[in-house]
């Protein structure tokens, strides 16, 4: 968009008024259709401040956030809008309700925007389509495709399923990872206080007695003068090199690339992802394709709630071989992220026309090796950490308690 400022004439007034249009003759019929007066002359400028700030000013007051929608509002919206269009009621209508039920300020102001578009003859995707970055493209596509096969309660069904399943596999894995996060958190802790506190109440002895320190005492007396003295700076520059890196990852996708690569091979949370990942890639190409959805359309779909930009490049050469005419077996064997058993149960699939059944048994698979170890990830941390906690007090009762005991031989 452009900014323009008319210049007019309204009886012996003259005046000036800055408008925001595509071009000159845009801005001119919104100037006419305010009715100001008679237009003088008009020129292009750049935004004016007082613009700026109103526009600085909406990102905080404007509740349609650059983001996506929350998921437990959204699916309890979206089984609304879809029991109501079951039971025969006019898409205005359940809308309507639907918006006034939810307490979802964001999920309250899109669709009170689509339901005046709708009342004003625009179609349901068409409107949907201006929020793809808050709903998603999986949302618009599901949208789209109840509209045009008549379906629209079906679409919203299975669209709040697919939702439904990803986020109860992200809670399922919340859950799982809340117990070692709080004992990594609490370690945290002890180490800061214990060096803070009970290490300088010991230092002035050693210091005193003029003997060679044994290595765990230098370490103990190193962690405490640097987090004493460089502490803040550590704290501030971790936050800048997080912040730093969390920038470049969003807009180098070349390191997006290696850091995905690489954060799959991290011990359990490299498979976590990997199953997360392809399981629900599984799932939204199963149930697109099983709904009427043209098969390249439907890996493109589910190409779009693959996170991993590694996976979702290798992922892309599904549809790839599918356009060169290569079967959709090939297409999975080429990727690389296919075991053989799963492998040969697409391509009896495919050979047998049960596809569908096929890549249900395949998403029964992978969801089941996820539910596996998510639920084990407290047993399988737990080595590491006691590992951790085990190495810190060693350390801690070898930094106090060696030299005290080589005093006391001294002294005997």
């Amino acid at each position: 968009m452009k900014f323009f400022q008319v210049r007019y004439k309204s009886g012996k007034r003259k005046g000036s008024i800055n408008l925001e249009a595509t071009h000159k003759i845009d801005a001119l019929k919104k100037f006419q259709d305010l009715h100001l007066g008679v237009a003088l002359g008009i020129r292009e400028i750049s935004e004016p401040f007082s613009l700026k700030i109103e526009r600085f000013k909406s990102r905080f007051t404007d509740p349609i956030k650059n983001r996506r929608v929350k998921d437990e509002p959204y699916i309890a919206f979206l089984d609304q809008v879809g029991t109501m269009l079951d039971a025969g009621m006019p898409i205005n209508m359940c809308l309507a309700e639907s918006i006034s039920d939810t307490a979802d300020p964001m999920i309250r102001a899109i669709f009170a925007e689509v339901l005046n578009d709708i009342e004003s003859g625009q179609s349901l995707s068409a409107s949907l389509a201006r929020f793809s970055p808050q709903l998603g493209v999986l949302s618009i596509s599901m949208f789209s495709l109840g509209e045009q096969t008549g379906t629209l309660s079906i679409a919203i069904a299975k669209l709040s399923a697919i939702i439904q399943q990803i986020y109860t596999n992200r809670q399922m894995l919340k859950k799982a990872t809340r117990y070692p996060l709080f004992i990594i958190f609490a370690m945290g802790i002890a180490f800061t206080v214990v060096i803070t506190f009970v290490v300088p109440q010991f230092q002035a002895f050693f210091e005193q007695s003029g003997m060679e320190l044994p290595l765990p005492t230098k370490l103990l007396l190193w962690s405490e003068y640097a987090l004493r003295v460089y502490g803040p700076y550590i704290v501030a520059g971790a936050i800048l090199l997080s912040t730093l890196f969390s920038y470049a990852y969003s807009k180098n996708s070349q390191l997006r690339l290696i850091t995905d690569q690489y954060f799959l091979k991290i011990f359990i949370v490299g498979k976590v992802t990997y199953y997360a990942m392809i399981g629900r890639f599984i799932y939204l190409f199963n149930v697109l394709s099983e709904a009427g959805v043209p098969i390249l359309e439907s890996l493109h779909i589910a190409l779009g709630i693959v996170e991993n930009s590694y996976m979702k490049q290798e992922l892309q050469k599904i549809a790839l071989a599918i356009e060169d005419g290569r079967s959709l077996a090939q297409g999975f064997s080429e990727t690389g992220q296919f075991e053989g058993m799963i492998l040969q149960m697409i391509k009896a699939g495919e050979s047998s026309g049960s596809l569908g059944k096929m890549l249900g048994k395949v998403n029964q698979v992978y969801n089941n090796r996820y539910a596996y170890i998510v639920d084990n990830i407290a047993t399988m941390i737990e080595p590491i950490l006691i590992a951790a906690i085990a190495g810190f007090v060693l350390v801690l009762a070898l930094g106090i308690f060696l030299p005290m005991w080589h005093l006391v031989d001294i002294s005997g």
